[in-house]
């Protein structure tokens, strides 16, 4: 990542949502929008996103058939639910579907969201780094069970 800041992509169908979040986090973060589950695939194809904002009510597609589909190709974004309706069941679907790390109601306090933004991001890197030791050590396993089938064959 060339500018070190944190990529955010946000989806919403209201364009209004979509212009007062990047007014509100541009300059602190790479914001990339997306009015739709459709477009917002097309754009984690082509970019590198960390944490992905996602309303839950939008045609087409709500937010959690969104995450749904994001998880099937893009596991590693921490994704966050936003909803602007006190809908429990939504919640529950999104934490056990979507695999969420956060839940947010809507409208969104800046400072709530900035804060679960670097949590979120805090958790991402420690994912990445568990990730980058993992595979570390199956090479390291893989080396060692080759010196030792070598040990027993010699």
């Amino acid at each position: 990542m060339s500018d070190n800041k944190i990529t955010i992509l946000y989806v919403d169908d209201e364009e209004h949502n979509l212009f007062s979040f990047k007014a509100t986090f541009r300059i602190k973060y790479k914001v990339l929008t997306a009015l739709s589950g459709a477009e917002a695939l097309d754009i984690l194809a082509k970019n590198q996103v960390h944490i992905i904002i996602t309303d839950q009510r939008m045609p087409e597609m709500t937010g959690i058939e969104f995450l749904e589909k994001v998880l099937e190709k893009f596991p590693d974004p921490m994704r966050i639910l936003l909803t602007g309706y006190a809908d429990m069941n939504a919640v529950i679907d999104a934490v056990n579907k979507g695999k969420i790390f956060h839940y947010l109601a809507k409208p969104w306090n800046e400072e709530e969201l900035d804060l679960t933004i670097n949590r979120a991001y805090e958790k991402y890197l420690e994912r990445a780094q568990l990730k980058e030791m993992n595979e570390k050590l199956e090479v390291s396993n893989d080396q060692l069970e080759f010196l030792l089938r070598q040990k027993l064959l010699s």
